[in-house]
């Protein structure tokens, strides 16, 4: 894989990242009703659950990709279609960002905790569908060894994600509170999560294209 493949999906996926989503949510909630350790659980499991994801994507576009150059391109399309769809979703759902920080959560054993994260990172098929939109606009075909690519790319993600969220997690409590001060500011990043995902599919579907 080339420089520029990996530092424009590194900017991508961490420009996608940063923004609070519902996982970042879930992991703020738990840092802050249970502590730093669940949070970190929480997100050990998460990833865990997502690198799931990541192997059927890979091995299944990979197959794609050795049968039909056109089909894939063709999901490329649908991919970036599929994000300006999620950033119009998010900017509607906005408001439902503050009731899932108002959420709390009982005690649990470090093993509970991972085990959820894993559940809830594993059971979420949307999880796969954000993989198939975004991992194939990066893979450049004419390079070879496209199932290879995908899992760079895919664990690349996972790593970014990991340490974005352990980040939320250690800083649940600052995170929490200035987002519970002000019902505008879980609105307002909603939207703005809206407005990146649109942005980018958009830009994707018109440059993203490296057959």
């Amino acid at each position: 894989m080339t420089a520029e493949q990996l530092s424009t999906f590194t900017a991508v996926a961490i420009t996608l990242l940063v923004i609070p989503g519902p996982s970042v949510l879930f992991v703020v909630t738990r840092g802050v009703a249970l502590g730093r350790r669940a949070a970190l659980a929480t997100v050990a499991g998460n990833e865990l659950g997502i690198c799931c994801h990541v192997v059927a994507v890979a091995l299944g576009v990979g197959a794609i990709v050795q049968r039909s150059l056109v089909v894939f391109t063709v999901m490329k399309l649908a991919g970036a279609v599929y994000l300006v769809w999620l950033g119009i979703r998010a900017i509607r759902d906005r408001r439902h960002l503050q009731e899932a920080i108002d959420l709390a959560a009982a005690a649990q054993s470090t093993r509970r905790l991972v085990r959820d994260g894993f559940i809830v990172g594993v059971s979420n098929p949307k999880t796969t569908l954000f993989f198939l939109a975004v991992l194939p606009q990066f893979v450049q075909p004419k390079l070879g060894h496209v199932t290879l690519q995908l899992l760079v790319l895919g664990v690349l993600f996972v790593v970014l994600a990991a340490l974005n969220d352990s980040l939320y997690g250690l800083a649940a409590g600052s995170v929490r509170n200035w987002l519970s001060r002000s019902p505008r500011r879980s609105e307002a990043l909603g939207g703005a999560s809206g407005l990146v995902m649109i942005g980018f599919g958009v830009r994707l579907a018109v440059t993203g294209r490296h057959d």
